[in-house]
Formats: structure tokens, sequence, C-alpha cells
């Protein structure tokens, strides 16, 4: 956010004493809101300073985890469950 609307956000939340980020941040959301648009211009001819875009970082870890050689697991053993019978009452019925 430009530093034109934090401020005013810092400023606004002060005001009515609230003194929390998310405060200041809603205000500052407003004050966005409020404030018309500038069209962002871009000098085509000057080189990106920072081209590199962001990297995230659970794929960068995800990259450099080293391949899961162990076996797949397996449920044979609740098989026995459905091997279990209710006993039977007197009459025969369940």
């Amino acid at each position: 956010m430009p530093h034109e609307q934090v401020v005013a956000g810092l400023d606004a939340a002060l005001r009515v004493g609230a003194l929390t980020a998310d405060a200041v941040a809603l205000e500052a959301r407003k004050a966005a809101e409020a404030t018309p648009r500038r069209a962002h211009v871009v000098d085509l001819d000057e080189p990106d300073q920072d081209p590199d875009p962001v990297a995230s970082l659970t794929a960068r870890r995800l990259a450099h985890l080293p391949p899961d050689t162990r076996p797949l697991p397996s449920v044979a053993i609740y098989d026995q469950l459905l091997r279990i019978t209710k006993p039977r009452t007197a009459e025969g019925n369940p």
C-alpha cells in the first residue's frame, strides 16, 4: 500500500483508540477505496529492477526433498475385522 494510505490508516485507528494491526489495515483499505486510483506507469525502456519473481517457499522445500523410498502402507490387517461375526442369540437372530 502507498505510504499515504498507511499513514491515513494509522491516524484513523489512533483517533478511535483501536490499537491493533487489523484496525490499521482496515482503515488503510478504507483510505485506499476513498482515493481515486492512479494509473501505474511503467517505462518499458528501462530494465526491470527486480526481475526475480517471489519464490514459493513450499515449492522450494519440495524441490529439495529426497525421494521417498518407504513402502506404501497396507490395510490388509483391517481385513481381519471383516471376518469377525456377531454372536447369535438363542433364537438364531443376531
